[in-house]
């Protein structure tokens, strides 16, 4: 069974010791350079980032980082936002439907607006990602045209 899991002692190393294949390498920062920054946003924010392990029953297959943001701290429009700005399956577990299924968990927890309420989800992906691109438009994200750090932005309305 799929399932978000928070990080915690118990999965934090598994969780850096995930990897993607070697083809996917410029399409996503790492785990232990996301867990850092988590960290640093910790003590410096306001709202901690939104940390997760993706489990299948007792094994981390994934990783996922979100956050909040008020319509002054939204880059990319004037509301209140949530953003999704890491998800990652390890290579060994990738193509079996995981990514999707931990995805809708991902979009279900953002809806019960645990950080504050919220209009619209806003990702970021490398162009060349034909996979996030596709998996995100399946869940109705939208390119917005920008171009963020060489990554395009796409938005859902929540």
């Amino acid at each position: 069974m799929i399932e978000l899991r928070k990080i915690t002692w118990d999965n934090w190393e598994a969780c850096i010791s995930l990897e993607i294949k070697e083809e996917q390498d410029d399409f996503i920062a790492s785990n232990k350079f996301s867990l850092a920054q988590s960290y640093v946003a910790l003590l410096n924010d306001e709202l901690p980032p939104m940390t997760y392990a993706i489990h299948n029953d007792d094994t981390v297959i994934g990783f996922i980082m979100m956050y909040y943001d008020t319509a002054e701290e939204n880059d990319y429009g004037d509301e209140e936002c949530y953003g999704i700005c890491r998800f990652m399956i390890d290579k060994r577990f990738q193509g079996k439907g995981y990514g999707k299924e931990a995805f809708t968990q991902a979009i279900e927890l953002i809806k019960t607006f645990p950080q504050g309420k919220a209009s619209v989800v806003y990702l970021s992906y490398n162009p060349k990602n034909m996979v996030a691109k596709n998996l995100y438009a399946s869940f109705g994200f939208e390119e917005t045209g920008e171009i963020d750090d060489g990554e395009a932005v796409a938005r859902l309305n929540l």
